[in-house]
């Protein structure tokens, strides 16, 4: 039994709040266990340089943690004057999963903005972050349609995330910061809804695991997602849906 009492298959309990904040055009808190991050959507008329006259647009995130999302304090990157390499890594991440699914030559020459901030951590706020991104995208590009911005819904998969590892020698799904600080093996893994892998980012933190040690993990992952996305066709409603499931 896992310290928050779960089985090795579960997740934690996971709430969506959409229209978080007014002022964007698609927003939503998400949480799973304690984990909590606000994720909004806003839409820039122009690409950046290296896209311009190509007739297609740009999805991209930012990402940060506020500083007390986790118990110690954690200083404000602008006070620091840079970006720290997780926080690269991470956005980087997000917007790299959510252009996977979108076809960026339908959405003109614009660029979707998508934040995620970290209300508080406990453990995969980057998995966490992807799952209510592709939601705040969702909602972006339904306002983009309404509006007459696009002509058709750009959307071609769903996408979320979920993290797994091994722990005390055993897989299991959605980490806290407890178990992620203890496993012997932490990966995050983002696919899309039909099933198909956008990313894994896999580390054992002692011993090399094995092939089958992976398999089983993506395996669990790929279960988790599933539950995910099925979260979110229900939450969400994808106008002039053009997604075949």
């Amino acid at each position: 039994m896992r310290p928050d009492k779960r089985k090795n298959t579960d997740m934690r309990e996971l709430k969506i709040t959409r229209n978080f904040i007014g002022t964007a055009e698609g927003s939503v808190l998400i949480e799973m266990g304690d984990t909590r991050v606000i994720c909004t959507a806003s839409i820039e008329e122009k690409v950046p340089q290296f896209l311009k006259d190509q007739k297609k647009g740009w999805v991209t995130a930012e990402y940060s943690m506020l500083p007390k999302s986790s118990r110690t304090r954690i200083m404000r990157e602008s006070s620091a004057g840079r970006i720290g390499g997780r926080t690269h890594e991470i956005q980087r991440l997000i917007g790299r999963a959510l252009r996977s699914v979108v076809d960026l030559t339908m959405i003109g020459e614009r660029t979707i903005w998508i934040d995620c901030d970290v209300i508080q951590a406990d453990g995969s706020t980057r998995t966490v972050s992807v799952t209510g991104a592709f939601i705040c995208l969702a909602d972006v590009l339904n306002y983009a349609l309404r509006n007459g911005l696009i002509e058709r819904m750009p959307l071609k998969d769903y996408l979320a995330a979920v993290s797994v590892g091994v722990v005390n020698g055993e897989p299991v799904l959605d980490l806290t910061y407890a178990e992620d600080s203890s496993a012997e093996v932490d990966m995050n893994v983002v696919m899309t809804g039909s099933g198909n892998l956008v990313e894994v980012q896999g580390t054992a933190e002692g011993l090399p695991f094995s092939k089958d040690t992976l398999d089983s993990l993506i395996e669990l992952a790929s279960d988790g997602i599933k539950r995910l996305v099925d979260i979110q066709k229900k939450t969400i409603r994808i106008e002039g849906n053009v997604l075949s499931f």
